[in-house]
């Protein structure tokens, strides 16, 4: 069991009050409303208000870029987002809890066909501005544009984009609805949801987080969680590599 000192609940919760900032548009991750959020970011939230003995509190915001900056700015104590490099100088990330994919939709009639196709030249993708996918698309896309807006899918509606990009399970969702637009098979990205807290935490603090979400992993909370929120529990990220090792040693021991 991750083990926590005082050290750590005065580092991790100096107010007395673990403050959790919440993505809500994230449906996999959260659900419910800023007042009575539910889902797995919100479990793992108050099972390490549990573990420290304190209250939570819950910060919740409609975009992944609203709630890295309640983090980074010192509005909340621990955030829940998906790993990429231009967080990570501000954010100290655990291993990810869930992974999930990022998938492309295209009219019906679209001559794109493979994720491959997408990144060419006069290929518009919208994206929901500072989530996950829109930040790995920036940094990796050679020849297609990026155009962000507060949801990718109405950018591409509203302006006639050849591409829209965005999380599977609502991408799925909202292309039954719409026989006009179609998924592109396969995925274009993992996106890595982790814990993270800012990186100016005690060594110990970041350890016993990075400790916790691997016993969460390992205990069934997390695939649990997903399941009561009607989620699947294939979501669940593998053991992280040092957890891997640590199980082996101690079978061979």
């Amino acid at each position: 069991m991750a083990n926590v000192t005082a050290d750590i609940t005065k580092d991790l919760a100096p107010n007395g009050t673990l403050r959790a900032s919440i993505n809500l548009g994230n449906p996999v991750l959260a659900q419910g409303t800023p007042a009575a959020p539910t889902g797995i970011t919100v479990d793992i939230a108050r099972e390490i208000g549990a573990r420290l003995d304190v209250p939570v509190e819950f910060l919740c915001f409609d975009a992944a870029r609203k709630s890295f900056e309640a983090m980074t700015t010192g509005r909340a104590d621990i955030c829940f987002l998906a790993v990429e490099p231009a967080r990570e100088a501000e954010v100290a990330f655990t291993a990810p809890y869930v992974v999930i994919e990022g998938v492309f939709a295209v009219p019906r009639d679209s001559a794109l066909t493979t994720v491959a196709d997408v990144d060419s030249a006069g290929v518009r993708i919208g994206v929901k501005r500072g989530s996950a996918y829109d930040l790995y698309l920036t940094r990796t896309l050679l020849h297609a544009s990026v155009v962000r807006g507060d949801e990718g899918v109405d950018e591409f509606r509203a302006q006639g984009l050849e591409v829209a990009a965005g999380i599977r399970q609502p991408m799925a969702e909202y292309v039954v609805v719409r026989p006009e637009v179609r998924l592109i098979e396969g995925r274009f990205m993992q996106i890595q949801q982790a814990l993270g807290t800012t990186t100016t935490r005690r060594p110990e603090t970041v350890r016993f987080l990075r400790d916790l979400v691997e016993e969460l992993k390992a205990d069934g909370f997390v695939a649990d969680s997903l399941r009561r929120a009607d989620q699947s529990d294939t979501l669940v990220a593998p053991p992280a590599p040092s957890a891997q090792a640590d199980s082996l040693n101690s079978v061979t021991r």
